[in-house]
């Protein structure tokens, strides 16, 4: 058997004397540099290039720039469409940028997410956008601070998505605010007994949410039994196991569970049916997200709406900006109750 003859890689040297350029401008043609190259030149280049099968050395190129052309995103859970939302909002303006998405997945565990920015690091990304939900002081929060300023020191970016815990630029969401519209909005249904399915208190989105929406009632003289608040895991099968949980405590005395996030209020729909209990019919039930699923489910779902894909767009942008003196460090993004047919409301007593 022949052994596979390896064909030498082209060198930048052989494209600058293909086109009959010189290298200097064989290499700002191809490489993005900020100077300009005369039109017709880059088109020799490019020709020259793509005759020659050529393709452009990043690692090279990341070495000399101190950074890429990749944005690096990590997420919690890629199958969670509040995750996957956002990826597309990064992904969309990445392209607008021409920059490259690389993608890696926390599954919300601080030491790995810790592990994966060191290992980016390495990589030498342009960006690193970390959109995986935070925990409340955890022991990894001072050496994700340490590795992001060293990243910031070496001419990167970090962005965080949704809490202002750390020093870095943060696209913020409101979470406590919009649970508590939500809160008084259901109140204004005619609505009174509640149970609430959340995740891990650690989780600061979790308990964000879960306190706006008790401040909300709170407002109003309400409150929710303690026995009628279930912790789960922060996915459907959670919110299943937290509904089946409060069915097993008794449901007689509460009219609306609210799940802390749309997957969970899915996953708890199931599991009240598992149960013999109709949604939306038999009790009402809320979450918080507005991902496209919930327009789809039966009945559709009551939510606070984020708008996820501008907050990935949001991002990256604030990650691109020239950043001035001064300047407030946190982007805003607005939420808004949407209600839908799993609350239809409490009848006039």
């Amino acid at each position: 058997m022949n052994a596979k003859v390896r064909t030498p890689s082209v060198t930048l040297n052989a494209v600058a004397k293909e086109a009959g350029v010189s290298l200097a401008t064989a290499s700002r043609a191809l490489n993005g540099s900020s100077r300009t190259v005369n039109d017709e030149y880059r088109e020799r280049v490019l020709a020259a290039a793509a005759k020659l099968n050529y393709t452009t050395n990043l690692s090279a190129q990341a070495v000399a720039r101190g950074t890429t052309t990749s944005v690096a995103l990590l997420v919690g859970d890629i199958a969670d469409p509040y995750f996957s939302s956002i990826a597309a909002g990064v992904v969309q303006g990445s392209e607008e940028a021409g920059l490259i998405v690389t993608m890696s997945v926390t599954q919300r565990d601080p030491a790995r997410e810790l592990s994966l920015v060191r290992a980016l690091r390495g990589q030498r990304p342009r960006v690193i956008i970390l959109a995986g939900s935070r925990t409340s002081n955890g022991p990894e929060e001072t050496e994700l601070r340490a590795e992001l300023e060293a990243f910031e020191a070496n001419g990167g970016r970090a962005v965080f998505v949704s809490q202002h815990e750390l020093p870095f630029d943060t696209v913020r969401i409101d979470n406590y605010g919009g649970a508590r519209a939500l809160a008084t909005e259901l109140v204004s249904l005619g609505y009174t007994r509640f149970a609430a399915i959340t995740g891990d208190i650690g989780l600061l989105t979790a308990s964000d949410r879960l306190a706006g929406f008790t401040d909300g009632l709170g407002a109003h003289g309400i409150t929710i039994n303690p026995a009628h608040i279930v912790v789960g895991d922060f996915t459907r099968d959670g919110g299943f196991d937290g509904a089946v949980q409060l069915v097993e405590r008794g449901l007689d005395d509460v009219e609306l569970i609210f799940a802390v996030n749309d997957v969970m209020a899915i996953g708890a729909m199931s599991g009240l049916r598992a149960n013999g209990i109709e949604p939306g019919s038999d009790i009402a039930v809320a979450g918080f997200d507005d991902i496209e699923t919930v327009r789809d489910v039966t009945p559709s779902l009551t939510t606070v709406a984020i708008p996820l894909v501008e907050v990935g767009q949001s991002a990256l942008a604030v990650a691109l900006r020239e950043r001035e003196p001064g300047e407030e460090r946190d982007v805003a993004v607005a939420t808004s109750v949407v209600l839908r047919a799993s609350t239809p409301g409490i009848p006039a007593r």
